[in-house]
């Protein structure tokens, strides 16, 4: 299972025993760091949005591991004055190690995963958000020492968050049920895709918040309101109703259950201030361990034999 110079633009690249790979590396790197690692080595950041823990943790991640990593602004790069990404992906691949893009449409980091040579990496499309799965999956591992059988519950919006979390988790053998209103449902594709990946998954669709999360291991959100939905924030308060993740909701869960967020939160929206600073939450924890599964992945694609 090599994931040398490979791609990462969605979780359905990897198997159960790829993510299992780099759990256990995020692991090792955490309780072991290694320096020089990576030195010699350089990452492009291709960010058209806004991010705080996707970039400073692949920023860091690089740096720990001896690593450098250039800033490649899109207003500063002639993609800004109109290059196609075709001639822009094929000139860095002859500077960089590893390109890592953060981008609207996802056709838009297909297009330079198809004309790179080096490994691309998805920080984050409209469609999917891999990099934060992982250190999501890392982070229930850690609490629950196992993540086969685990029932996880989404709650809210059915965006690029929820979209790598139903692969990644029916990947790894967990329960997954998602809680949406009417009209924010996950595309059907997504569910087709997770049964592919895993014709044995347990999906649940429950649109009640209450009975979703019901003996449930682990409780996950979400803003509403992603970036590029502002206009629509107002409409989404309405229809998200019900929906925040609060004390009275984490109730009906395991009494160990945790509480995830990806994080911005809007506190008193999709959840509670006393829940996301409650003694179930791992949030913090969850945003740490971005920097870790970061390094996992850097190491795998860049290192052979890693």
């Amino acid at each position: 299972m090599s994931l040398y110079r490979r791609d990462l633009l969605s979780l359905a690249d990897l198997t159960a025993g790829e993510i299992t790979q780099l759990l256990t590396l995020a692991q090792h790197l955490q309780d072991h760091p290694q320096p020089q690692l990576l030195t010699g080595k350089t990452l492009g950041l291709f960010f058209r949005k806004a991010s705080t823990r996707t970039r400073v943790s692949f920023l860091t991640a690089m740096y720990q591991l001896g690593g450098q990593t250039i800033d490649l602004n899109p207003s500063a790069v002639q993609m800004g004055r109109g290059e196609l990404v075709s001639d822009t992906a094929r000139v860095l691949s002859s500077y960089l190690d590893v390109l890592v893009v953060r981008t609207f449409a996802h056709s838009e980091l297909e297009e330079f995963a198809h004309h790179s040579t080096i490994p691309v990496i998805n920080a984050l499309t409209d469609q999917e958000h891999p990099c934060q799965v992982l250190a999501d999956l890392l982070t229930i591992q850690q609490y629950w020492g196992v993540l086969t059988g685990m029932k996880l519950v989404y709650l809210g919006d059915g965006n690029n968050v929820a979209y790598s979390l139903l692969l990644g988790g029916v990947l790894m053998g967990m329960e997954v049920c998602l809680s949406t209103p009417q009209g924010y449902e996950l595309p059907p594709a997504a569910l087709d895709l997770a049964y592919q990946l895993n014709p044995q998954a347990k999906i649940t669709l429950e649109p009640d918040p209450r009975q979703a999360v019901a003996g449930a291991g682990v409780l996950y959100t979400d803003v509403w309101t992603s970036m590029g939905q502002e206009e629509e924030a107002t409409a989404r308060q309405r229809a998200f109703h019900g929906f925040t993740l609060d004390e009275a909701l984490l109730a009906l869960a395991d009494p160990k259950a945790i509480v995830l967020h990806c994080l911005p939160a809007h506190r008193g929206e999709e959840i509670t201030h006393e829940v996301l600073e409650g003694p179930q939450s791992q949030v913090w924890t969850q945003a740490a361990n971005r920097l870790h599964a970061q390094k996992a992945l850097l190491a795998a694609l860049l290192v052979p034999g890693f």
